[in-house]
Order: C-alpha cells, then sequence, then structure tokens
C-alpha cells in the first residue's frame, strides 16, 4: 500500500528541484523532514510542505504507522514554461523561459 500527494505549478526549475529531492528519495519520513528543514534551497520548502501532506495521506487515509513511513518516490516533472520577453537594444527582445515542476511524493511502510 502506497500514499502520495502532488504539487504542480511550482515555479522552480525542475532540474534545480531535483537536487533536493535526491536528498530525500528512500529515507525515512522524519529524517527526511529534517534534512528538507535544514536544506538552504529555494526548493526545500515547497517540498518539506508536500511531504508532510503525504504523511497525513498515509496516517488518515490509508491507516499507516507514521513511524514505518519511507519516502519510496520522489519523481520530479517539467510542468509549463512561461515564456517573457526582455527587451534588448536597438528595439530587440530576448525570450525568458520560467519554467515550473510538477512533483510526486509517494510513501510506502517500512516492512519488518
Amino acid at each position: 500500500m502506497a500514499a502520495s500527494a502532488k504539487l504542480r505549478m511550482l515555479r522552480s526549475t525542475p532540474r534545480k528541484t531535483r537536487l533536493v529531492a535526491d536528498l530525500i528519495r528512500g529515507k525515512g519520513v522524519a529524517e527526511a523532514e529534517s534534512i528538507l528543514k535544514f536544506t538552504d534551497r529555494r526548493a526545500a520548502a515547497p517540498l518539506l510542505k508536500l511531504l508532510q501532506s503525504a504523511k497525513a495521506n498515509a496516517v488518515n487515509n490509508h491507516d499507516m504507522f507514521e513511524d514505518a513511513l519511507v519516502v519510496s518516490a520522489v519523481q520530479v516533472g517539467d510542468g509549463p514554461t512561461l515564456k517573457r520577453y526582455l527587451p534588448r537594444a536597438r528595439g530587440r527582445a530576448d525570450l525568458l523561459r520560467k519554467r515550473t515542476s510538477h512533483i510526486e511524493i509517494t510513501l510506502e511502510e517500512r516492512r519488518g
């Protein structure tokens, strides 16, 4: 049995978000929460909130034990890219790509 939570349209690039997601993959929930609390990255705060949401889903909806939960999967995908223009010299414009991320965290109970 697995419990999950999703976060869509996070205004952080998927590449930078994956760096933080790799820190917690395979860890226990308590350890993952402490790692995210002390990680000095912009994506750490939304990932912490998403992890707490997945933990609440597991405990309340699936009757899992909080102490036995493990982060089994963290998937970070590309969301839609917002396209903006930056004015340049001589009437030209450069394209700015503001990337977004979709994240899904899956928790499972540790066996044994």
